[in-house]
C-alpha cells in the first residue's frame, strides 16, 4: 500500500480516504465471515440490490472485502456487464478473486488493492452506470474526498447506492453523510429504503461532466 502519510512529498500527514477516523480497518479475516450463506438470509442482495442493476451495468463497488455482495452484483449485470472491486486489503482481494474464479465470474469481476488516498478507478472515469457503497461511508476518514472520487467516476446519469447498517448508524449520522454528498454534486433520487438497512439512491446529473 502506499503510504498517506505525507512520507512521499514531505506534506503534512493526512488521514487515509477509506479507514475510519481513528485509522480502523475491518480485519481480514472478517472478510470471510461475512461471506457465511446464512447472511443472505439477513441481507439478500438480490433484494437490496436488485432494483437499482440491470444487465450490462459497470458498476463500482468500493470496500468490497471478499466480495458477499460483488459476485451477487456480477450475476445481475450479466456476461455484458462489469463488478469493478477495490478495497484497502490485499487479503480481501485475494479472496475475492479465489470466490469469482470458483463461481466462474472471473471475466466479470475487476478487482484491484487500492490505496487510503486513491480508489484507483482514474481509468474508468466517467463510465460507471452504478456505484455501490454497502456498510461502509460511516468508516471512511474524508467522506467528502470519497465523495469526490466516486462522483468524478461516475457517468453523468449514474447513481451512488448508499447502503448503512441500522442500530450501527443513525439517521442522523447518514443525513450528514448526504449533505457532504450534495457539496460534492450529488442530488437525491427517490427509492425505496431497505427494511433493516438505512439506504439512500444518490444521482449524478446528467449535465455534470
Amino acid at each position: 500500500m502506499i503510504p498517506d502519510d505525507g512520507s512521499l512529498t514531505g506534506a503534512a500527514p493526512r488521514r487515509p480516504l477509506l479507514a475510519g477516523p481513528e485509522g480502523h480497518v475491518c480485519p481480514w479475516w472478517i472478510g470471510a465471515l461475512l461471506c457465511c450463506p446464512v447472511r443472505k438470509l439477513v441481507e439478500p442482495p438480490g433484494r437490496l440490490l436488485g432494483p437499482h442493476v440491470r444487465p450490462g451495468m459497470t458498476v463500482l463497488e468500493p470496500g468490497c472485502g471478499m466480495g458477499f455482495f460483488s459476485l451477487p452484483l456480477a450475476r445481475m449485470v450479466g456476461p455484458q456487464g462489469k463488478v469493478v472491486c477495490v478495497d484497502l486489503q490485499p487479503k480481501m482481494i485475494e479472496g475475492l478473486r479465489r470466490r469469482a474464479r470458483r463461481a466462474g465470474l472471473s471475466d466479470r469481476v475487476e478487482a484491484s488493492v487500492c490505496t487510503g488516498a486513491d480508489l484507483g478507478v482514474e481509468r474508468h472515469a466517467g463510465r460507471f452506470d452504478l456505484a455501490v457503497a454497502v456498510h461502509m461511508l460511516h468508516e471512511v476518514a474524508r467522506p467528502e474526498a470519497f465523495l469526490a472520487q466516486v462522483f468524478a467516476a461516475l457517468r453523468p446519469g449514474g447513481s451512488l447506492l448508499v447502503l448503512e447498517p441500522r442500530g450501527h448508524v443513525s439517521r442522523e449520522a447518514l443525513e450528514a453523510s448526504l449533505a457532504l454528498a450534495e457539496t460534492t454534486g450529488f442530488v437525491a433520487s427517490p427509492g425505496r429504503a431497505a427494511r433493516r438497512e438505512l439506504s439512500a439512491l444518490l444521482r449524478k446529473p446528467e449535465e455534470a461532466s
